[in-house]
């Protein structure tokens, strides 16, 4: 049965053609492309690599930024709209062309030198090169001011020295946009792989996003030459603004995740038969099912009003985090109802619903948990720091 995707507040009518096309294209590939092979490459711990010239393809990478990288030069809600349509595939699919796009093309863009810019973000866009964004380390998580991995100017370039964790791509990556202390300052390096003394090993035993690649990085005396700084900004202002641009893709995202639980779970609560009739005829299914509905209408509300204030500058990064705060929660509880709905049917992987809560566990907490942004919003409205 095709996906329908809820619609119950008509706001198709409040995109253009151009959204319209962009989700349509990428719902194409994620029927076509994802959906066949997810499952094999969930259960197997592999991410499915073919994908990525696909995705490129079809102009995935970089989908905001100008055409004369090689980018699609498109607004915010359709790259919203596509992350909405690559996580209803799988999370880890859509968390690759999330670190792409925000994490790695953004700040090169964004803070990099033409020359940086130029020799990376066409190979980027055009999914012969993959990159992966390094911040948080081991002891360095929701504090990432408190990061011991450092710089050191020499002669000709730096030597850089410590370890990041958590890193998608990193593994694959070709380069990675890495954040360390320079002189007490942090400061943005391209780390390009091969350099001596930089590794990145995949990280294994992981039951959540078991499609996507997750490494650590180490640097033992690794020599950075000068021109593979950024050298538009200094400070944390860089890597948070990089955040800034995932979490609104995240927040978009798990509304499709979200969708396809509701989804299998409407399609099957309709032909599976209890007690004489479908169980879509008992009121506490009912009541879940209105519930998911309920909850996905007000977070395509909130994206869609998001990407406008971002498409206007006026975003703040605070409604970021409302936004992803409350997408998260909201659709991590939508994939456990679909469990229940599905009963024990949900343990298997014939229906998404259990891979989609798996995944899940981890879009919360990355990119800031929703402790994190609780606080954040805390401080924005009260005007008083509790994070200490």
């Amino acid at each position: 049965m095709s996906f329908q995707h809820p619609d119950y507040y008509n706001i198709d009518e409040l995109l253009t053609e151009e959204e319209k096309l962009v989700r349509q294209t990428v719902r194409d590939f994620v029927d076509n492309e994802v959906l066949p092979i997810i499952e094999h490459s969930a259960r197997e711990g592999v991410f499915p690599q073919h994908l990525v010239k696909k995705m490129a393809e079809i102009g995935l990478f970089g989908i905001t930024l100008p055409q004369e990288y090689g980018c699609a030069g498109l607004n915010s809600t359709c790259y919203g709209l596509a992350m909405q349509e690559l996580e209803r595939g799988d999370s880890g699919i859509r968390s690759f062309a999330s670190v792409q796009s925000s994490l790695v093309m953004y700040p090169i863009y964004t803070y990099g030198s033409e020359e940086q810019r130029r020799k990376w973000l066409p190979r980027l866009a055009a999914g012969d090169a993959i990159g992966c964004f390094g911040l948080t380390e081991p002891d360095a998580g929701s504090n990432p001011a408190s990061m011991s991995t450092n710089a050191k100017k020499v002669e000709g370039g730096f030597i850089l020295n410590g370890a990041k964790m958590w890193i998608t791509n990193g593994t694959l990556a070709d380069v990675a946009v890495v954040w360390a202390k320079l002189d007490g300052v942090v400061r943005g390096f391209l780390v390009e792989k091969g350099m001596a003394g930089f590794t990145a090993p995949e990280m294994k035993g992981k039951h959540s996003l078991r499609a996507s690649v997750t490494s650590e990085l180490v640097f033992q005396d690794v020599f950075i030459p000068d021109e593979n700084i950024l050298p538009g900004v200094e400070g944390l202002r860089g890597p948070l603004s990089c955040l800034t641009q995932a979490r609104f893709g995240i927040s978009w995202g798990v509304v499709g995740a979200a969708m396809a639980c509701y989804d299998s779970s409407l399609n099957y609560a309709k032909t599976r038969i209890a007690f004489g009739k479908p169980i879509a005829g008992f009121q506490l299914i009912q009541d879940k099912l209105v519930l998911m509905l309920n909850e996905i209408t007000k977070a395509q509300l909130l994206c869609w009003r998001l990407g406008r204030i971002k498409d206007a500058g006026q975003l703040r990064p605070q409604q970021v985090s409302l936004a992803k705060r409350n997408n998260c929660e909201m659709a991590l509880n939508i994939a456990r109802m679909s469990r229940e709905i599905h009963g024990a049917n949900g343990i298997l992987d014939e229906y998404p619903v259990m891979r989609h809560a798996a995944n899940l566990e981890s879009v919360k907490t990355y990119e800031g948990t929703h402790e994190m942004h609780t606080l954040i919003l805390g401080q924005d409205i009260t005007g008083q720091n509790a994070f200490a």
